[in-house]
C-alpha cells in the first residue's frame, strides 16, 4: 500500500501465484484473460490489456472483436496495418484454448457442474532508468496441488519456461516500448487527486478519500503533528477509476481524541514527481451521510465492488491444460 509503484516478480502457480515486489518507478504491460463457465450475463472469455494501469486494449467472445481503448492506440496501424487482425484471430484461438483447459482442469479436479474460473496473467515491468525487466509469468513452476503436478511436468519438459522469459524480456517489452510512445501525452500526465474527508456515523473512523489521480505511482497516509501514523491507520490499496484515474484511501480511528486535539492530524498525499500535498483535517471538512443530500454509505460499497473485483482478476487459478503451449499472449511470440 505504501509503494510509489509495484514492481518484482510472480511465479505462476498451478491454481495459484506467488508475488514478490519491491518499491521503484516503473512502466509496466499486462494482460488478463478470464474464462467461464455458468456466469450469468458474462461472456464466456475475455481478454484485456493495460499499460501502467491503464486499459488499452479489449476482446470478448459475444463481439469477437479485438478493438483498442485509447485513441493513442489507434496509431498502431500506421507502421503495422495488420495488427487488430491479428490480435482479433489470436483471441479467438485463445478462446478455444481456454475452454479445452477448463474441461481438462475440471477432469483433474473431478469436477462436473457449477461455475468455473480460468484466468491467465502475463506481461513485463520496465524500468527506464536502470533498463531492469521483471515479468509476471516467470521461469519456475511450482504445484501447490497434487492435481497439477502433471502439468508442472509437462510445462518444465517442454521448455515453457524458456519460452515465457523470451517474450517477457523480448517481445513483451518491445510492445511495452511502443506504447509508451504512442501515449506518452496521456502516459506520461500528471494528475492530482480530489481529496475529501469522509464519516459514516460519528463512530466510524474518518476516512481520507483521493480521486481522480494519475498515474498510480502514488501514496496516501495520516500524520500527526508531522509524524506519518502506523497505528490505528487501515490503508486501503490503490483501485481504478471508470475514466482511467486511480483512487485510494486511509481511515483513521479517533475514538480516543479529544475533538480539539483533531486538527494536529494531516493527510498526506504524495505523487511521483509532484510536490507532497498535505490536508490538514478540520470537522467543519468531514463530510457524512446526509450532507447535500447525498448517502456517503455508497462510496464504501463501491470500493468493496471494485475491490473484490481486483481480487477476482488477480486470483489467477491456472488450472492449466495440455493445450497450454498453444497460448499466444497478446503481444507477438
Amino acid at each position: 500500500d505504501r509503494k510509489l509503484a509495484m514492481k518484482g516478480f510472480c511465479t505462476i502457480l498451478l491454481f495459484g501465484l506467488k508475488c514478490s515486489f519491491s518499491s521503484t518507478v516503473t512502466h509496466s504491460l499486462l494482460y488478463f484473460k478470464t474464462s467461464s463457465t455458468q456466469v450469468p450475463n458474462f461472456p464466456q472469455f475475455v481478454s484485456v490489456g493495460y499499460v501502467n494501469g491503464l486499459q488499452i486494449v479489449y476482446y470478448d467472445s459475444k463481439t469477437r472483436k479485438y478493438e483498442p481503448k485509447q485513441e493513442w492506440m489507434k496509431k498502431i496501424t500506421e507502421k503495422d496495418h495488420e495488427y487488430w487482425d491479428r490480435g482479433t484471430q489470436r483471441n479467438l484461438n485463445n478462446e478455444q484454448v481456454f475452454k479445452v483447459s477448463i474441461d481438462i482442469a475440471k477432469q483433474r479436479l473431478n469436477l462436473t457442474d457449477g461455475l468455473h474460473i480460468y484466468q491467465w496473467m502475463v506481461g513485463c515491468e520496465w524500468d527506464n532508468e536502470t533498463n531492469e525487466i521483471n515479468g509476471y509469468w516467470q521461469e519456475t513452476f511450482v504445484a501447490p496441488r497434487p492435481e497439477a503436478v502433471v502439468t508442472k511436468h509437462k510445462w518444465e519438459r517442454d521448455g515453457e519456461a524458456v519460452r515465457a522469459k523470451d517474450y517477457i524480456t523480448h517481445r513483451c517489452v518491445d510492445y511495452l516500448k511502443k506504447y509508451l510512445r504512442n501515449g506518452e501525452s496521456v502516459l506520461m500526465r500528471k494528475e492530482l487527486p480530489l481529496v475529501s474527508f469522509l464519516q459514516k456515523s460519528p463512530s466510524s473512523p474518518v476516512t481520507c478519500h483521493a480521486t481522480g489521480f494519475y498515474p498510480d505511482r502514488a501514496r496516501l497516509f495520516w500524520t500527526k503533528d508531522g509524524e506519518e501514523l502506523y497505528e490505528g491507520v487501515d490503508y486501503w490499496e490503490i483501485l481504478p477509476n471508470h475514466d482511467g484515474t486511480f483512487q485510494k484511501s486511509a481511515d483513521l480511528d479517533l475514538t480516543s481524541v479529544p475533538h480539539q486535539d483533531w486538527e494536529r492530524y494531516e493527510c498526506v498525499f504524495q505523487l511521483s514527481g509532484v510536490p507532497d500535498k498535505n490536508y490538514r483535517l478540520e470537522r467543519s471538512k468531514i463530510r457524512t451521510n446526509g450532507e447535500d443530500g447525498t448517502d456517503y454509505t455508497q462510496i464504501w460499497l463501491q470500493l468493496n465492488e471494485v475491490t473484490l473485483y481486483k481480487f477476482k482478476h488477480l486470483s489467477l487459478r491456472s488450472g492449466n491444460a495440455e493445450v497450454a503451449e498453444k497460448l499466444n499472449p497478446e503481444g507477438e511470440r
